[in-house]
């Protein structure tokens, strides 16, 4: 029997996902965990470059692994766990901080998009966070690392690593490929529909958080911006703003896009953002229900972080004692 190839994910527990999350990450996580063996973190160590209220944080972990659970990641088929429940991920940070150079770290456009929004607040975990994702990356032996165009740069950093590594001591990390999924919805800003979704914009307007009552998400499809034109047509150049409610239509109904602009030929934007809001709110429906009932299951969270962090200590303590071995630690 061939083994199945392994993925590394992880989100930072930064607040509540976004549909733009759900449509372009999670969906797909969900479809891979039958066909690979699937590691997802929450990447807690991740979000301490900014400063968080303890009581959030320790709110805000719980809540997104019971989001992961709601949007259909089986805890029986999937690692699911807290980073910072496996040391290892800081260990080996550590001693892969050894083997990069400042050179590459200043190159990643993340931390200069990053620096200049915390201007007070540019620390060294900021500047070094791309180490901390290589090492989240090459404890678990990854073979696939699922990724946005945010993200690739971070890759290829973690790639260069191990290999720099394993140039110095043989065959110590897999050496991690991208996952392009088959289907990856992109989903814009409503708002701004130049800019990707982001619960991080100020306007909250401008996204759709999964979590969202009915009476908000409708109300959020209603003020998004489109154009003067009143013709329902993709077309990303010229009506951005259409084209995404369509992209949005098409994930959440399974619909093509030739299909929705037949179903709304002749049709005004707001019967278009009215049929959007609700196959989103009917889409969401059930992952909130799910969320509710697993908020009000704290122990069977708290039981589920253990046995996620005893499973993932398992992998990662190989690999850590390995890299110990090789460079005169143990």
């Amino acid at each position: 029997m061939t083994q199945k190839k392994r993925i590394f994910s992880g989100m930072q527990p930064t607040g509540f996902l976004t549909l733009g999350n759900y449509l372009g990450a999670m969906r797909n996580w969900v479809a891979l965990q039958d066909e690979y063996d699937c590691v997802y973190s929450v990447v807690d160590l991740h979000s301490l470059t900014v400063r968080n209220e303890a009581k959030d944080l320790r709110q805000r972990r719980l809540s997104l692994l019971a989001q992961y659970i709601a949007c259909g990641l089986d805890p029986e088929k999937n690692i699911l766990f807290m980073q910072s429940h496996v040391s290892a991920h800081a260990e080996l940070c550590w001693i892969l901080s050894c083997y990069t150079y400042m050179g590459e770290l200043s190159r990643m456009t993340q931390f200069k998009e990053k620096a200049a929004k915390q201007q007070d607040n540019i620390n060294a975990g900021l500047f070094t966070y791309p180490i901390l994702m290589a090492a989240d990356i090459l404890l678990y032996q990854t073979d696939l690392v699922p990724v946005g165009e945010d993200q690739k740069q971070h890759l290829e950093l973690s790639r260069d690593i191990a290999e720099r590594f394993n140039g110095i001591y043989g065959n110590v990390f897999k050496v991690p490929e991208p996952y392009i999924p088959k289907v990856g919805a992109r989903i814009m800003s409503l708002q701004d529909p130049g800019s990707k979704m982001s619960k991080s914009d100020e306007n909250a307007n401008s996204y759709i958080l999964l979590l969202d009552p009915p009476e908000t998400i409708m109300r959020k499809f209603k003020r998004a911006v489109t154009d003067s034109e009143a013709v329902i047509r993709y077309d990303v150049k010229n009506k951005p703003g259409v084209s995404n409610l369509m992209s949005i239509y098409s994930s959440v109904t399974g619909k093509t896009l030739e299909q929705i602009e037949n179903e709304f030929e002749g049709k005004g934007y707001g019967d278009f953002k009215t049929a959007v809001g609700e196959a989103v709110v009917e889409t969401l429906r059930p992952i909130q229900e799910e969320y509710n009932k697993l908020m009000e299951s704290k122990d069977y969270l708290q039981d589920l972080m253990k046995k996620g962090a005893e499973a993932a200590g398992r992998i990662a303590g190989k690999t850590l004692s390995k890299v110990y071995r090789k460079i005169g630690l143990a």
